[in-house]
């Protein structure tokens, strides 16, 4: 009884000197602060799901899910625009003509905010749809007029691409070398295939980078060129694809859109290197790797821009840093042992600067070193088409526009018949 006494008599004392310090009538207003903080927090979030619930995004895309640079697209529009709770409207099959213009349209007739088409022809149509809906945003990937065509509503977008494809190429030259080492091929018969689709300086960049991370592990590698003349026609990539090893070429990659090459790679038994996508459900045995660009980054990008009200960069370029270049899972199955890690070394080389993917003291054209080049870029607001490309002894990809401008044909790398 004492004690509590005693007890009692102390809590009495303390309360009282709180109330002389302040110390009980303070902490109301602090919770009450609290409680108002939390209900500003809760009706922003509120406001923010109600602003995403009116906003729609239309896809525009070349293809649909069999083409695996479709699907790259495809499947990063709905990551996106589930991320950010907004909806959502995907049109497949849309050409390169005026059918992608009466399809924009449309879509910018039903209401819907932002227009976006996967594919190099389809830049026209879009700016013509950009020119008569001004209130719409237009966006466009692999395109190169944003920066000229003076619109406000009109965007390009692209990303570092060639270093993936670099290390990719890591991977192809490391695969070489075990070939070499077992004996099976020699070192004038480290020769790889390529399945381009057109000559288009987005597919020449995408090669010679291959080209130049092969080569940065395997020196005595060469590299043959096949064109199709279609961004995906599975029979004339496969056909390409078997051309090139009936030629002797004893691993192959490929800037083209379906499975023809890798399937033809599996049958023949010969690795590859895919692109936008893992093939190794068609090709187990062969397949390596694949580079891809991960558009999810850029529209989520453009999905706060519009919720926001934020101006659209009008020509916005991804790297590895922004998770715009992978990588996909290797096949350990095929990949030469130690992959991986020369990948990660590689890697963290790009990301610092200290290997840059057209480093000019690594390739020759016609024999000589390349130490000038102006390339047709339109880079600044005269629109000059011809701008100063070599800088720091590299050619500067992506750095005056997003898409790619490398289109010179190095030693080493032999084009096929580009007739189409």
């Amino acid at each position: 009884m004492k004690k509590k006494v005693i007890a009692l008599v102390i809590a009495g004392v303390m309360a009282l000197s709180m109330a002389a310090c302040g110390g009980a009538s303070s902490s109301a207003p602090a919770a009450e602060e609290k409680t108002e903080e939390a209900a500003a927090e809760t009706e922003a979030a509120e406001e923010t799901e109600a602003a995403a619930s009116d906003i729609t995004i239309g896809f525009i895309t070349l293809h649909d899910e069999n083409s695996t640079y479709d699907k790259n697209f495809i499947d990063a529009a709905i990551a996106a625009c589930e991320a950010k709770g907004v909806n959502y409207e995907i049109k497949s099959n849309i050409p390169e003509d005026n059918t992608c213009y009466e399809t924009a349209a449309d879509m910018a007739d039903k209401g819907y905010q932002l227009v976006f088409a996967d594919s190099f022809g389809h830049e026209d149509f879009m700016i013509q749809a950009a020119e008569e809906f001004p209130e719409v945003e237009f966006c466009h990937a692999t395109g190169t007029k944003a920066h000229t065509a003076g619109l406000a509503n009109f965007h390009n977008a692209f990303a570092t691409i060639y270093e993936g494809r670099y290390l990719a190429g890591v991977a192809a030259g490391l695969k070489l070398n075990e070939m070499i080492a077992a004996g099976t091929i020699t070192e004038d018969q480290a020769v790889m295939g390529y399945v381009g689709a057109y000559t288009y300086a987005e597919v020449i960049s995408g090669y010679t980078s291959f080209y130049l991370g092969a080569k940065s592990v395997c020196p005595s590698v060469t590299m043959k060129v096949k064109f199709t003349g279609s961004w995906y026609d599975e029979s004339l990539e496969k056909e390409a694809a078997n051309t090139l090893i009936n030629q002797g070429c004893v691993l192959l990659s490929q800037h083209a859109d379906s499975f023809g090459a890798p399937t033809a790679c599996e049958t023949a038994g010969v690795p590859d290197v895919s692109y936008n996508g893992s093939t190794v459900s068609v090709a187990p045995n062969t397949y390596i790797v694949s580079s891809r660009i991960n558009w999810q980054p850029y529209f989520e990008y453009l999905i706060d821009c519009v919720m926001n009200g934020q101006a659209i960069d009008t020509d916005w370029t991804g790297t590895i840093a922004t998770g715009s270049v992978e990588l996909l899972e290797l096949n350990d199955a095929v990949a030469a042992e130690g992959t991986a890690a020369k990948i990660e070394e590689v890697k963290a080389g790009l990301e610092d600067g200290s290997i840059k993917v057209f480093d000019t003291t690594t390739f020759t054209v016609d024999g000589a070193a390349v130490d000038s080049y102006m390339a047709d870029i339109d880079s600044d607001e005269a629109y000059t088409p011809d701008t100063e490309v070599i800088a720091d002894g590299a050619f500067q990809e992506s750095v005056y526009r997003s898409a790619p401008a490398f289109d010179l044909q190095i030693d080493g790398i032999e084009l096929l018949d580009t007739a189409f």
